[in-house]
């Protein structure tokens, strides 16, 4: 896999163009709007042109057109060659139209908790889907780790980390946009919280909890909840 190569999800409708890497296990995948979603590289494949768009299906018809003949049985389009056109609707939960969005922090082996590396998760608690940027501090200027879409009540990987890199996180901003596809909706504020993620935490054994999004105990600091966006200076 390389830079340009086009790929498609494994474990969800969508794909798009590689425009990068994150190490060596995250891939990012520029998608239809421009945006780099950053996914495990075992999460997604590389295709051919055919996969993704209606080139084939095109030369197809155009070959049968010359001959005044109607596609034979082999010339008949097979259904991996045909374009995605059509996703399952979202199902939404009771009580899930207030918006609430958590960033999560996750240890990947609790019982080495001063060795471990962690991961980082946004949470989309809601019936919206939320398109994020997620920036942290350098000085008086921001570097974005992270941009992307996450679908409604489900929680969206962003990255691996050492603690070597816990100065980096320590001023932390998340915007959020929220919306919903192929329906009315009520208008939500665009969300712009600041974070401050406190590195000491990380090496403590009860700053993780039990929770409700993780089987592990997790870090949790709320970026919105019930509408109701907290900011944390």
């Amino acid at each position: 896999m390389k830079i340009g190569d086009k790929v498609r999800f494994l474990n969800e409708v969508g794909g798009g163009r590689v425009s990068g890497f994150q190490g060596k296990d995250i891939v990012l995948v520029e998608d239809e709007d421009g945006f780099d979603v950053p996914m495990r590289v075992n999460e997604v494949v590389v295709i051919g042109e055919e996969d993704y768009d209606t080139k084939h299906v095109i030369e197809i018809r155009d070959r049968a057109r010359e001959t005044s003949e109607e596609p034979t049985e082999e010339q008949e389009v097979e259904p991996a060659d045909r374009p995605v056109t059509f996703s399952m609707p979202v199902e939404e939960r009771r009580g899930g139209d207030k918006l609430s969005a958590y960033l999560a922090f996750v240890p990947l082996d609790l019982k080495e908790l001063s060795d471990t590396r962690f991961e980082s998760y946004i949470i989309n608690d809601c019936n919206y889907y939320l398109r994020y940027v997620y920036m942290t501090a350098e000085g008086n200027s921001w570097r974005v780790r992270s941009t992307g879409v996450i679908e409604p009540n489900t929680k969206y990987f962003i990255e691996e980390f050492g603690r070597e890199e816990l100065n980096q996180l320590e001023h932390s901003c998340i915007q959020l946009l929220a919306y919903k596809k192929d329906k009315f909706f009520m208008r939500k504020p665009a969300v712009d919280a600041l974070i401050h993620v406190d590195g000491v935490k990380f090496y403590k054994l009860h700053t993780f909890q039990e929770n409700d999004y993780f089987e592990q105990p997790a870090l949790i600091y709320t970026i919105i909840e019930n509408d109701r966006q907290f900011v944390k200076l």
